[in-house]
């Protein structure tokens, strides 16, 4: 387990960090995917698939801390204070791409985010999300053209 830790955490962190926008959220969200693994660890059937599984167990809880963040503003006039790491990368030039990735409809931000921010094939992107290559191709080819359109009415 600790090996694993070691080796993906940081990976799994990014992911999270892309989905729900703050370094200390994304976290505490790779944490509980952990945390939920050790408390399986001896069900697990097969261990090689232990990785397949804390990256299913990222995205959904990256999903219920947006649902809860969304309950929690509706009504709110501004958003939540960001992060100093936040701030930081909102400076940086990734600020407009991360912007619009998080407008993208969530399927399609989550298979951007798989494919290109951890490079997994679509094969891998498929089984974390629990959906058919085919899918995985058309929210791939429909985030990419979205993200396009939102980036060259960003300029």
């Amino acid at each position: 387990m600790t090996q694993l830790y070691e080796a993906h955490a940081p990976d799994l962190v990014r992911l999270a960090l892309v989905m729900v926008g703050d370094r200390a959220t994304a976290e505490d969200v790779v944490q509980d995917s952990f945390l939920g693994l050790y408390r399986r660890w001896e069900r697990l059937k097969d261990t090689g698939k232990a990785l397949t599984y804390l990256r299913s167990s990222v995205l959904n809880n990256c999903r219920s801390v947006l649902r809860r963040r969304s309950r929690r503003l509706l009504g709110a006039q501004e958003p939540p204070a960001a992060s100093a790491e936040s701030r930081v990368l909102d400076r940086e030039q990734g600020k407009e791409i991360l912007d619009a990735l998080r407008r993208l409809p969530h399927r399609q931000r989550e298979t951007l985010v798989l494919r290109f921010v951890l490079d997994l094939s679509e094969e891998e992107t498929a089984q974390i999300m629990r959906v058919s290559r085919v899918t995985v191709r058309t929210n791939t080819s429909r985030g990419r053209t979205a993200l396009e359109r939102m980036l060259g009415e960003a300029r």
